[in-house]
């Protein structure tokens, strides 16, 4: 099985911010790549219930499930790739019979058979290497909205947490926390299907 402990932070960023730090870390619109995300949960939101988050991330033509779930220390991650054949057959209501998230999710007590599309939020995303951990920039997109968002993705949580804060210190950036990117996604399709999903835990 493919998992993994997820540990980040996130800060919401204004246009100008955004630009400021792609320019002080030396990104060029050729270091963003696109990625898709689509996002799954049953009709009566059990995923939510269990502080949980399902997706399809779509990046340079390949297709990973990912669930993610609460976690003593951030979000524990499961992966599974999926054809492109398989992915079509799931935005349509069909899930794969097996495979790794299917297994936890069986385990879980949800039935793969009752997941259903809820919507896509499609991001930019460049990445940095730092002795801490990783900072990401996102411009994501999502119906007739977008936002842009700092993600500090750290082996160690109390380190990552340093660093984070950091980073936006010498930036001088306000501290913003972030909704999950499911959450805004939820929000910018209808107000009280954003309500039910509000208060979901886990991580885009």
């Amino acid at each position: 099985m493919t998992q993994e402990i997820e540990i980040e932070y996130k800060n919401l960023l204004t246009r100008a911010e955004f630009e400021r730090l792609s320019k002080a870390y030396g990104l060029t619109p050729e270091d963003f790549v696109l990625q898709h995300n689509d996002y799954f949960d049953t009709v009566d939101f059990q995923l939510k219930k269990r502080g949980a988050a399902l997706r399809i991330r779509e990046k340079e033509n390949e297709f990973v499930l990912t669930l993610k779930e609460p976690n003593a220390v951030g979000l524990l991650e499961t992966h599974q790739r999926l054809t492109e054949r398989e992915t079509r057959q799931m935005l349509l209501g069909e899930a794969p019979r097996d495979g790794e998230v299917i297994a936890r999710l069986s385990h879980m007590g949800v039935r793969p058979s009752a997941l259903r599309h809820f919507g896509r939020l499609s991001t930019k995303r460049a990445e940095v290497a730092l002795k801490e951990g990783v900072l990401v920039l996102d411009h994501s997109m999502y119906g007739a909205r977008e936002d842009f968002e700092l993600e500090f993705e750290a082996a160690d949580a109390a380190a990552g947490w340093t660093a984070f804060h950091a980073i936006l210190r010498q930036h001088g950036i306000p501290r913003r926390p972030a909704e999950n990117k499911i959450r805004r996604m939820m929000k910018s399709i209808d107000p009280e299907e954003a309500s039910a999903h509000g208060d979901q835990s886990a991580n885009d």
